[in-house]
């Protein structure tokens, strides 16, 4: 009589080059695993997590920051290190070993050949030795920096699915790939070239990897971070976006092999426990919490004192090539002369080309009670999104986005270009039928987006009772919707998908979903709305 073998759960492996956190029961050492550059650790951080405390075998690959885990390591005891370096052994953490990675003080390099170096060795550690000892049946990768592994992925017959966070990529030689210890000869195949190859000898030596483009190429299955980023680079919107990674995304969209996934803020933005707010609050008292933090801002910033006046908060870099700042600063003057009376004021809180141009305004016109330009600052921008009535967001093109999924929580009504996921998150407000969370337009130039403004300032016209009505609700609603809650139910859902099966047995789809979204919701703090 044959025996029916046990049915084991499907093995995930996660490569990610950041994250903000690991659930204690993964491994040793996890509460100081933290390396952060953006949004991509705290996405990874909630799909480890909701995946871990479902009890599927996940498991995760990133690099060795000694130094970003640690603190300074040399001053470490004799004890402490050993403790550092024990590794237990059923372990679902996987760090890749080279001294590139542990005395980092940043994820990513500012210089070109050292990233590349960096991502180089980081993928040869997981080619070489985690993939082997994992043996996973499903293969999660992040961006241009993991975009080796799905071509290798695909060849050994693991399925892959490829995220991607951003449109940047990089081009490298197979010589190049091969020298860092990559025996991309195995997988030659399923890697995008920047021209036709003739064969192995003559690619290896002229015709560059297009690394982002190859993730996209080899995967089976691949995703953008918001849905309508994907269908502006399907219909061939924005020149920015590389042809290459266009064609190969089109592929993958006719194929049915592609969506997009939404991110979602950090789960420490919220106004109920965020320690650089003057005072906290919940939407329960929004507007008290509100004018205290407007006090502390005007205060700190010298802008003029008062409780009434209009803030409206820039937070994301002074970049004219996607941010837009150009929109800004040629109403500037005008914007601000306007609404005089009704000391309507500007905070910037960033950095970017377009920082000293809008300095320049504020010298030029004096307005130094009214508009407040800043280098970037964590504490200061977490206050702005308190204090702030109105967010600008007026990008020409946006993957994602997290700001204006931010500032609602905070009570704060974005005014966005309605573009990728500025498009998917910020619906029209309208008072009459207490729908939408903030004012959007349509048309990428100053002259809308100042429309779009004048409308935010409608709003601030209405009864105070009205306008408390509305932003509660939007708080609440935000709340709700921008958590990583649904971040870790669409990945699940697409794991579920490629695999053809449960992630955990004897648990339907609809079992697994809900499982996983009462255990991300515990992984958040209480928002208290």
């Amino acid at each position: 009589m044959s025996v029916k073998k046990k049915p084991t759960k499907p093995r995930i492996l996660i490569v990610t080059p950041e994250i903000t956190y690991l659930p204690a029961g993964m491994g040793n050492m996890t509460q100081r695993m933290s390396a952060k550059a953006g949004g991509l650790a705290d996405v990874s951080a909630s799909l480890v997590s909701a995946l871990f405390e479902l009890g599927a075998d996940v498991h995760v690959a990133m690099p060795n920051y000694r130094r970003m885990f640690q603190g300074d390591i040399f001053s470490l005891h004799e004890k402490e290190l050993r403790k550092y370096h024990e590794v237990l052994p059923n372990t679902h953490i996987h760090l890749a070993e080279d001294r590139i990675f542990y005395y980092r003080d940043q994820v990513y390099s500012n210089h070109s050949n050292e990233s590349m170096r960096i991502a180089l060795v980081f993928q040869r550690e997981v080619i070489n030795h985690i993939i082997p000892q994992v043996r996973p049946d499903l293969i999660h990768c992040n961006d241009w920096m993991t975009a080796l592994i799905p071509g290798m992925a695909r060849r050994r017959g693991i399925k892959c699915l490829f995220t991607v966070h951003n449109i940047h990529t990089r081009q490298v030689s197979l010589a190049q790939i091969e020298e860092a210890g990559i025996d991309a000869a195995e997988f030659w195949m399923n890697l995008y070239f920047c021209g036709l190859p003739a064969n192995y000898y003559h690619a290896r030596s002229h015709v560059p990897v297009d690394l982002l483009t190859s993730g996209i190429f080899a995967a089976h299955y691949i995703n953008t971070v918001s849905p309508r980023f994907l269908w502006e680079i399907v219909e061939g919107w924005h020149s920015v976006v590389p042809d290459s990674v266009r064609a190969e995304l089109r592929y993958k969209y006719a194929a049915g092999c592609s969506a997009g996934i939404l991110n979602a803020p950090d789960a420490s933005y919220t106004p109920v426990t965020d320690d650089a707010l003057v005072r906290t609050f919940t939407a329960e008292d929004v507007m008290e919490g509100k004018a205290a933090n407007k006090r502390g801002l005007q205060r700190e910033l010298h802008l003029k004192q008062d409780p009434d006046a209009p803030i409206f908060f820039w937070p994301s870099r002074l970049d004219p090539i996607q941010k837009g700042p150009q929109l800004l600063t040629e109403i500037l003057y005008q914007l601000v002369s306007d609404y005089w009376d009704k000391t309507l004021q500007v905070v910037v809180v960033a950095n970017g080309p377009y920082q000293k141009w809008t300095e320049k305004i504020v010298a030029d016109f004096d307005l130094h009670e009214r508009v407040s330009v800043m280098d970037f600052d964590e504490r200061l921008s977490r206050l702005a999104y308190a204090a702030s009535d109105f967010l600008l967001m007026p990008s020409l093109f946006e993957p994602c986005g997290l700001p204006q999924m931010t500032s609602p929580l905070y009570g704060s009504l974005p005014v966005v270009h309605s573009t990728g996921g500025l498009y998917d998150t910020i619906s029209q407000l309208d008072v009459a039928k207490s729908t939408g969370n903030g004012f959007s337009f349509d048309h990428y130039n100053s002259w809308e987006f100042r429309h779009a403004i004048d409308r935010a300032m409608e709003f601030h016209a209405l009864p105070v009772a009205t306008r408390e009505r509305e932003i509660r609700r939007v708080m609440i609603e935000s709340a709700r919707t921008f958590s990583h809650n649904e971040v870790a139910r669409r990945y699940i859902e697409i794991y579920e998908q490629m695999l053809d099966r449960p992630l955990v047995e004897h648990q339907s789809g609809a079992a697994i979903q809900a499982h996983a979204e009462s255990l991300t919701e515990s992984l958040m703090p209480d928002s208290g709305v």
